[in-house]
Protein backbone atom coordinates (compact mmCIF):
# COMPACT_ATOMS: atom_id res chain seq x y z
CA UNK A 1 0.00 0.00 0.00
CA UNK A 2 1.43 3.64 -0.87
CA UNK A 3 1.66 6.16 1.43
CA UNK A 4 2.39 9.81 0.55
CA UNK A 5 5.49 11.25 1.97
CA UNK A 6 6.50 14.71 1.93
CA UNK A 7 9.58 16.34 3.43
CA UNK A 8 9.48 19.74 4.40
CA UNK A 9 13.11 22.21 5.24
CA UNK A 10 12.53 23.90 8.30
CA UNK A 11 14.67 26.96 10.00
CA UNK A 12 13.62 26.15 13.40
CA UNK A 13 13.28 22.00 14.35
CA UNK A 14 12.13 21.99 18.01
CA UNK A 15 9.41 24.83 17.42
CA UNK A 16 8.51 22.66 14.14
CA UNK A 17 8.20 19.57 16.01
CA UNK A 18 6.17 21.50 18.21
CA UNK A 19 3.67 22.87 15.71
CA UNK A 20 3.51 19.51 13.84
CA UNK A 21 3.29 17.17 16.80
CA UNK A 22 -0.10 19.36 17.60
CA UNK A 23 -1.53 19.63 14.39
CA UNK A 24 -0.93 15.93 13.63
CA UNK A 25 -2.00 15.00 17.31
CA UNK A 26 1.47 12.74 17.87
CA UNK A 27 4.80 12.93 18.46
CA UNK A 28 7.38 11.90 15.90
CA UNK A 29 8.31 8.17 14.69
CA UNK A 30 11.49 9.21 14.23
CA UNK A 31 13.38 12.44 16.03
CA UNK A 32 17.04 13.08 15.74
CA UNK A 33 18.50 16.79 16.56
CA UNK A 34 18.26 17.74 12.74
CA UNK A 35 15.19 15.21 11.80
CA UNK A 36 11.45 14.21 12.51
CA UNK A 37 9.11 12.29 10.91
CA UNK A 38 5.45 11.52 11.49
CA UNK A 39 3.89 7.72 9.76
CA UNK A 40 -0.12 8.87 10.17
CA UNK A 41 -2.21 6.43 9.35
CA UNK A 42 -5.16 9.01 8.93
CA UNK A 43 -4.28 9.77 6.45
CA UNK A 44 -1.74 7.60 5.29
CA UNK A 45 1.28 10.15 5.29
CA UNK A 46 5.26 9.94 5.95
CA UNK A 47 5.64 13.95 6.58
CA UNK A 48 9.60 14.52 7.70
CA UNK A 49 11.19 17.72 8.45
CA UNK A 50 14.83 18.54 8.98
CA UNK A 51 17.39 21.82 9.74
CA UNK A 52 19.15 20.34 6.58
CA UNK A 53 20.26 22.54 3.54
CA UNK A 54 18.63 24.60 1.30
CA UNK A 55 15.78 27.32 1.74
CA UNK A 56 12.82 26.40 4.18
CA UNK A 57 10.06 24.69 2.19
CA UNK A 58 8.50 21.53 0.46
CA UNK A 59 11.94 20.03 -0.12
CA UNK A 60 10.46 16.66 -2.08
CA UNK A 61 7.21 14.84 -2.55
CA UNK A 62 6.62 10.89 -2.87
CA UNK A 63 5.37 8.03 -2.37
CA UNK A 64 6.58 5.40 0.17
CA UNK A 65 5.62 1.30 -0.48
CA UNK A 66 5.55 -1.47 0.93
CA UNK A 67 7.46 -3.93 -1.06
CA UNK A 68 10.30 -3.79 -3.58
CA UNK A 69 6.97 -5.12 -6.29
CA UNK A 70 5.13 -2.41 -5.23
CA UNK A 71 8.27 -0.08 -6.00
CA UNK A 72 8.58 -1.76 -9.38
CA UNK A 73 4.92 -1.37 -10.20
CA UNK A 74 5.50 2.67 -9.64
CA UNK A 75 8.37 2.21 -11.43
CA UNK A 76 6.79 2.00 -14.28
CA UNK A 77 4.40 4.42 -13.77
CA UNK A 78 7.12 6.76 -14.14
CA UNK A 79 8.62 5.79 -17.11
CA UNK A 80 5.54 6.27 -18.72
CA UNK A 81 5.78 9.64 -17.52
CA UNK A 82 8.26 10.65 -20.39
CA UNK A 83 10.67 12.13 -17.89
CA UNK A 84 13.91 11.20 -17.20
CA UNK A 85 13.93 8.61 -13.83
CA UNK A 86 17.34 8.23 -11.70
CA UNK A 87 17.29 4.73 -9.80
CA UNK A 88 19.04 4.58 -6.74
CA UNK A 89 19.75 1.17 -5.00
CA UNK A 90 20.70 0.94 -1.25
CA UNK A 91 20.42 4.88 -0.70
CA UNK A 92 21.36 5.70 2.60
CA UNK A 93 19.69 8.93 3.35
CA UNK A 94 17.03 10.78 6.04
CA UNK A 95 18.43 8.01 8.88
CA UNK A 96 17.14 5.35 6.39
CA UNK A 97 18.55 2.50 3.61
CA UNK A 98 16.19 2.88 0.69
CA UNK A 99 15.74 1.59 -2.89
CA UNK A 100 13.94 4.67 -4.66
CA UNK A 101 13.31 6.17 -8.15
CA UNK A 102 13.50 10.23 -8.76
CA UNK A 103 11.59 11.92 -11.11
CA UNK A 104 11.48 15.61 -11.50
CA UNK A 105 7.83 17.23 -12.52
CA UNK A 106 7.52 19.73 -15.07
CA UNK A 107 7.59 22.57 -12.63
CA UNK A 108 10.83 21.05 -11.27
CA UNK A 109 9.05 19.50 -7.97
CA UNK A 110 11.02 16.57 -6.81
CA UNK A 111 9.45 13.17 -6.72
CA UNK A 112 10.99 10.08 -4.42
CA UNK A 113 9.13 6.69 -4.80
CA UNK A 114 10.99 4.47 -2.18
CA UNK A 115 10.82 1.45 -0.20
CA UNK A 116 12.26 1.31 3.10
CA UNK A 117 14.59 -1.59 3.58
CA UNK A 118 16.17 -0.66 7.38
CA UNK A 119 17.22 2.33 9.51
CA UNK A 120 20.71 3.39 9.50
CA UNK A 121 22.63 5.98 12.83
CA UNK A 122 23.28 8.74 10.40
CA UNK A 123 21.31 11.86 7.84
CA UNK A 124 23.29 10.45 4.98
CA UNK A 125 25.85 8.03 3.93
CA UNK A 126 28.86 9.71 5.62
CA UNK A 127 28.95 10.87 9.64
CA UNK A 128 30.70 13.35 8.29
CA UNK A 129 28.02 14.95 6.16
CA UNK A 130 27.89 18.71 6.56
CA UNK A 131 24.43 20.25 8.70
CA UNK A 132 23.95 22.01 5.85
CA UNK A 133 23.60 19.28 3.48
CA UNK A 134 20.10 18.38 2.37
CA UNK A 135 21.06 14.84 0.94
CA UNK A 136 17.62 13.91 -0.10
CA UNK A 137 16.11 15.88 -3.05
CA UNK A 138 17.73 17.62 -5.72
CA UNK A 139 17.80 21.92 -5.87
CA UNK A 140 15.49 23.06 -7.97
CA UNK A 141 18.18 25.16 -9.74
CA UNK A 142 20.85 22.04 -10.47
CA UNK A 143 22.34 21.90 -13.84
CA UNK A 144 23.10 18.89 -15.39
CA UNK A 145 26.41 17.68 -15.60
CA UNK A 146 29.18 15.12 -14.36
CA UNK A 147 29.94 15.96 -10.43
CA UNK A 148 32.75 14.94 -8.55
CA UNK A 149 33.47 11.31 -7.88
CA UNK A 150 33.05 11.82 -4.28
CA UNK A 151 30.87 14.10 -2.32
CA UNK A 152 30.68 15.08 1.48
CA UNK A 153 27.23 13.31 1.75
CA UNK A 154 27.70 10.23 -0.63
CA UNK A 155 29.92 7.55 0.12
CA UNK A 156 31.82 5.61 -2.93
CA UNK A 157 29.30 3.53 -4.62
CA UNK A 158 26.35 6.78 -3.73
CA UNK A 159 29.69 8.77 -5.79
CA UNK A 160 29.90 6.46 -8.47
CA UNK A 161 26.42 5.82 -9.57
CA UNK A 162 25.93 10.04 -9.42
CA UNK A 163 28.74 10.08 -12.04
CA UNK A 164 26.98 7.59 -14.22
CA UNK A 165 23.49 9.33 -13.41
CA UNK A 166 24.05 12.79 -13.52
CA UNK A 167 22.33 12.43 -10.03
CA UNK A 168 22.60 14.19 -6.98
CA UNK A 169 23.18 12.96 -3.30
CA UNK A 170 19.85 11.39 -3.11
CA UNK A 171 17.79 12.78 -6.34
CA UNK A 172 18.07 13.69 -10.13
CA UNK A 173 19.78 16.82 -11.09
CA UNK A 174 17.71 18.85 -12.97
CA UNK A 175 18.03 20.64 -16.33
CA UNK A 176 16.92 23.83 -15.27
CA UNK A 177 20.53 26.51 -14.78
CA UNK A 178 23.47 26.09 -16.08
CA UNK A 179 27.17 26.42 -14.06
CA UNK A 180 30.16 24.51 -14.45
CA UNK A 181 30.20 22.59 -11.45
CA UNK A 182 26.42 22.76 -10.24
CA UNK A 183 25.91 22.86 -6.55
CA UNK A 184 24.79 19.24 -5.38
CA UNK A 185 21.44 18.64 -3.49
CA UNK A 186 23.74 17.72 -0.44
CA UNK A 187 25.91 20.64 -0.76
CA UNK A 188 28.62 19.70 -2.29
CA UNK A 189 29.93 20.63 -5.79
Amino acid sequence: MKRFHVHVAVPDLAASIRFYSTLFGSEPAVRKDDYAKWMLDEPRLNFAISERGGQAGVNHLGFQVDSDDELETLHATLEAADRKVVAEKGANCCYARSDKYWITDPAGIAWESFHTLGSIPMFGASAEAPRESACCAPAADQAEASPRAQSACCGTAAAETIAQTSASCCGPVSAQASTAEPLRSCGCR
